[in-house]
């Protein structure tokens, strides 16, 4: 298959201003792209499109991805300002941990809105244009789609969510040319994680960048990313070393689980939860 060619071609980027989306919109940038940026913050979102060459290079939209109409409104103002969408990356997302018991049944609730049921209306509100241009739709899920985590059954569950959307949805578009993909990488440095790391419960049961649980650099993820775009990938995995454990998710899964957790430390990431919810 050739290489897809990403200069001159439209990115749409949703959570454009986060750790991830920032360095993805300069990597594509720096490809020659043309970038659709969209994020809740206006003032953030038109700052980070004027630092990356302002409206013929960059354009930045205001956007919910909790609303199908905000996310349709935003493809259609990219659509006409550049004149075609070729590229969607749904990036949006949020993850903390907190047991099941104990978090508020809100917290599960948004997490699945944003991090899976955006994935569907961002997907859903481009589309119309992707078809236009046989263009691609990437998707940011998580090795947490595979490895399935104490206090991280709203994550876990919301990033297995995404690689099962992707899967289908690729199967739909196939005889249309749009390739469908996620991205599936371990632990990086973002403002998230850093959140997750101050975190005693989390800290504890990730073990604070260490073990097998150590953290990738972001240039990696992002490189990885633009490669995925590049030959439209099913599913990229970041580490590559990580692929047999994201392809064969039955098979390791017992041998993570006595690595990563054991039952001393659970039971201590466990109190360590319930004194933080």
């Amino acid at each position: 298959m050739n290489k897809y060619q990403l200069k001159d071609k439209v990115v749409v980027i949703t959570g454009s201003t986060g750790g991830l989306g920032q360095a993805t919109a300069q990597a594509l940038r720096n490809k020659g792209a043309k970038l659709a940026l969209l994020d809740l913050d206006l003032n953030k979102v038109t700052q980070q499109a004027n630092d990356l060459g302002g409206s013929s290079n960059a354009m930045g939209w205001q956007a919910d991805v909790c609303s199908l109409e905000s996310l349709e409104n935003a493809m259609a103002s990219a659509a006409k300002h550049f004149g075609k969408i070729d590229v969607v990356i749904a990036n949006a997302g949020i993850g903390r941990p907190a047991s099941l018991e104990h978090m508020a049944p809100e917290t599960f609730e948004r997490t699945i809105d944003i991090n899976l049921t955006g994935v569907f209306r961002t997907f859903r509100s481009a589309l119309p244009y992707v078809k236009e241009t046989q263009g691609y739709l990437l998707a940011i899920s998580s090795l947490a789609a595979f490895v399935h985590s104490p206090l991280n059954t709203h994550y876990t569950s919301s990033k297995a969510g995404v690689w099962a959307l992707c899967d289908s949805l690729r199967l739909e578009l196939k005889h249309l040319n749009i390739g469908v993909g996620s991205i599936h990488p371990t632990f990086f440095q973002t403002p998230m994680m850093d959140a997750v790391q101050s975190d005693p419960a989390g800290k504890a049961v990730w073990k604070g960048n260490t073990g097998i649980w150590k953290y990738v650099a972001i240039e990696t993820v992002v490189s990885e990313l633009v490669e995925g775009i590049e030959k439209r990938k099913d599913i990229v995995i970041v580490p590559k070393t990580n692929k047999f454990v994201a392809k064969a998710p039955g098979l390791f899964r017992n041998i993570i689980e006595l690595i990563g957790f054991n039952q001393k430390q659970l039971k201590q990431t466990m109190r360590l939860a319930e004194k933080q919810d």
